[in-house]
């Protein structure tokens, strides 16, 4: 009777029912997985959960079983929001109505988390974020007085008003149609919100108090959430001087202040938020303060501030934003804003904000028993989770207390077989003769390197497993023991050919340095990877592994990418330009709408900063070694992660080094980070570059715009290359350095 029973129910899930392609597609973007783990989860090929989702095919049995109780199960998580019977919301740039009526929803109270207004990069990052995760993402809706609009006051041209381009994920919502942020300030007496798209504001508010009530209860202002499991943006203001100076705030800290990073707690408009019960995070009233106050029941109440004449607008990050007139600096943020998410603080703390937003750590379930909705018990699939994981004891930080076990002498220096050293290139060697003899150096960028390290890249998502003798897995996210000195560049494999090299003119792939690795040592999957790919087999004697793991970095790197396409494309670069039409339209091109430029800036510093923030050391707080440091406490603290990225992006840039070398045999004279400096005989990258009817070499460098092609960085002549080297009596100084204007620094701009 078993086996009739089994028969008919195999019967009925031949015919389990089946949303349309797009609703499929829909449900599974809703709870952030990817059609990688869905692919995973059923046993299939990737190919086959996208031609299911396409409806070129659609599933059998026993999948389609399993392929419906995943949808059904989402379905009931996301159900589809039904389209309004009457208007439309207006489009990000059209005009407002000049009185409007109705109810805003009041967002719902943070958990008190900490947004820092330092910025990071890869080599240093710094202050920590302890990014939030909410449940409740639709809140209650309240009455709310009636507020009229003005005509834009800025004489920028509509032309010239922030587009809209990769708008977050949720489309229009009503709650937030006057945009992400506002810019207020005070014109013969009258203060003014300066929102996206030229609308400005009346506010009525005498007092900071009053400044956040009308922002939530009457301003519209606010973003959609970026993906199904999250929570919208808070409303974020941007006060001028002449605001600051209204409110009853310093125009600029002191260096007292500065040195805390806020104003005493003692100042009276903190006296004015606490008489009012509103509250603000542990890091207090700072250039990136956070204003809430408890959350009732689904009400979210956060207003988020940022005051640029106190540094939160860093001038390596954001150029001189924090200079321009307030419709002006409205376009910068909120051009950024739409593109990339409402800025949380730096640049570096933004990036890490962007990457929780788009994989919350959280996610809502209703309960079985009582219907309600309730904070599911595991984390959301494809996330790293709400708490922190330790690191594996190499990749580890000095200082770090997970190496308080290991008994370490007291000064002692850990070496490559101790410690993981994934990091950028920095490495440069003496001319040739030949090279002497030509007339030129010039300077090749990798566009956006570390975003386009990051795209499909399999990182861990939880903690790390130890393994003596492991069989080594490219598939497998870790760091790896292995000695890698019996690789000999001077024979590699580029693609499936062995070709013969001269190693002496090449860095090693291996370390930061170039050194050809001398024993040992801890590296990242990806440059052991690269090993195998060059011909060479690895045999590593100990690992720590992540079984759990995905390609968490997918969504911010696309996200990041398509602003910076979208903002390119503005200013005339686009992708679809000729070798020689990409390089005549990238001269000069931030001067051609130097606002967009700053975007563009601020785009680069947050993909190159975020990955700095997965390792951020502790800055003072009264740290000592040995001591837990704040940014342990956030599941983003992730130095894994960190040298995967790292890892990634130095070998792509060797990949290509070879190619080039193999097919042209010219070699570089100098590598620093994403910039590699050749000699040649003419000053344009296409004296370089072996272009043939238009067509670049295979797996080598090409021009373009798109994240991980190549510009032109600078040329500079091979005189002066020798001139500054004997100058400083260094033969192997870093020209990379100082290709784009001839300066010589060591000074980090951000990019």
């Amino acid at each position: 009777m078993s086996e009739l029973f089994d028969a008919v129910d195999a019967l009925l899930a031949s015919r389990a029912t089946l949303p349309p392609p797009a609703e499929r597609k829909r449900l599974r973007s809703a709870h952030g997985l990817t059609i990688d783990e869905v692919a995973g989860a059923l046993k299939v090929r990737r190919a086959t959960v996208s031609g299911w989702e396409s409806g070129k095919t659609e599933p059998r049995p026993p999948e389609r079983d399993a392929y419906a109780r995943l949808l059904d199960k989402l379905a009931e998580l996301y159900p589809a929001t039904p389209a309004p019977a009457t208007e439309t919301a207006p489009a990000p740039d059209a005009p407002v109505p000049a009185t409007f009526t109705g109810a805003v929803p009041a967002p719902a109270e943070p958990q008190p988390t900490e947004p820092i207004s330092s910025a990071g990069v890869v080599s240093e990052p710094v202050k920590p974020q302890v990014p939030a995760a909410d449940l409740v993402d639709a809140p209650a809706a309240a009455p709310r007085p009636e507020s009229t609009t003005r005509p834009s006051t800025s004489r920028r041209p509509s032309a010239r008003k922030a587009a809209a381009a990769n708008t977050p994920a949720g489309g229009t919502d009503p709650r937030f149609e006057n945009g992400p942020l506002a810019v207020v300030d005070v014109e013969d007496g009258q203060v003014l919100a300066y929102c996206v798209g030229g609308l400005v504001l009346d506010v009525p508010a005498k007092s900071l108090p009053s400044l956040v009530e009308w922002t939530l209860r009457e301003a519209k202002l606010g973003q959609p959430k970026l993906s199904g499991p999250g929570r919208p943006a808070d409303p974020l203001l941007v006060l001028t001087q002449a605001a600051l100076e209204r409110y009853g705030l310093p125009v600029t800290l002191t260096a007292e202040e500065k040195d805390a990073g806020r104003i005493p707690e003692g100042h009276k408009v903190i006296k004015q938020l606490t008489r009012a019960e509103w509250k603000l995070t542990k890091r207090g009233f700072g250039p990136w303060a956070r204003i809430y106050r408890p959350a009732k029941g689904s009400d979210r109440q956060c207003v988020q501030l940022c005051i640029p004449s106190w540094n939160a607008l860093d001038p390596r990050f954001w150029d001189h934003a924090a200079e321009l007139p307030p419709a002006e600096l409205t376009r910068v943020l909120g051009t950024y804003a739409t593109r990339v998410m409402t800025p949380r603080g730096s640049t570096a703390v933004t990036s890490l904000e962007l990457m929780t937003a788009l994989h919350p750590p959280t996610h809502a379930v209703r309960d079985e028993e009582t219907g309600a909705l309730r904070q599911a018990d595991t984390k959301t699939p494809g996330s790293l989770g709400s708490d922190p994981v330790d690191c594996a004891p190499p990749e580890a930080p000095n200082g770090h207390p997970v190496l308080n076990d290991l008994n370490l002498p007291r000064f002692h220096v850990r070496g490559p077989s101790e410690m993981l050293f994934e990091e950028s290139y920095d490495w440069a060697r003496p001319m040739t003769d030949a090279e002497c003899t030509l007339r030129f150096l010039v300077g090749l960028d990798v566009n956006m390197a570390f975003g386009a390290g990051a795209n499909g890249l399999t990182v861990g998502l939880g903690e790390p497993t130890h393994v003596m003798n492991p069989v080594f897995d490219p598939k497998l996210p870790g760091s790896w023991l292995v000695d890698l000195s019996h690789v000999d560049l001077n024979r590699v494999k580029a693609g499936k050919e062995w070709v013969e090299l001269d190693g002496s003119l090449l860095p090693s792939p291996f370390t930061p340095k170039g050194d050809r690795p001398t024993g040992p040592a801890w590296y990242a999957t990806p440059t052991v990877a690269y090993a195998q790919e060059l011909g060479y087999d690895v045999a590593p004697t100990e690992a720590y592994v992540r079984y759990d793991n995905g390609r968490y970095l997918d969504g911010w790197y696309t996200r990041l990418r398509d602003a910076y396409l979208a903002t390119m494309a503005d200013i005339g670069v686009t992708t679809d330009l000729s070798p020689e039409d990409f390089l005549t339209a990238m001269d000069g091109y931030k001067s051609r709408d130097p606002e967009l430029g700053i975007v563009i800036t601020a785009i680069k510093a947050t993909a190159k900063g975020g990955v700095g923030k997965l390792r951020e050391r502790p800055r003072g707080e009264g740290w000592r070694t040995g001591e837990r440091w704040r940014a342990l406490d956030r599941p983003t603290w992730r130095p894994d992660i960190r040298a995967a990225v790292i890892s990634r992006t130095r070998i792509n840039l060797h990949r290509k080094i070879v190619k080039h070398a193999a097919f042209t045999g010219q070699y570089p004279i100098a590598v620093l980070s994403d910039c590699v400096v050749y000699a040649a005989n003419g000053e344009s990258p296409l004296d370089v570059l072996p272009y043939r009817d238009g067509k670049p070499l295979p797996g080598g460098f090409k021009l373009g715009v798109n994240p991980g092609l190549v510009k032109h960085e600078g040329t500079q002549t091979v005189l002066w290359g020798e001139e500054v080297r004997e100058r400083f009596n260094a033969p192997d100084l870093n020209l990379a350095r100082s290709i784009k204007d001839g300066t010589v620094s060591t000074a980090d701009n951000g990019e």
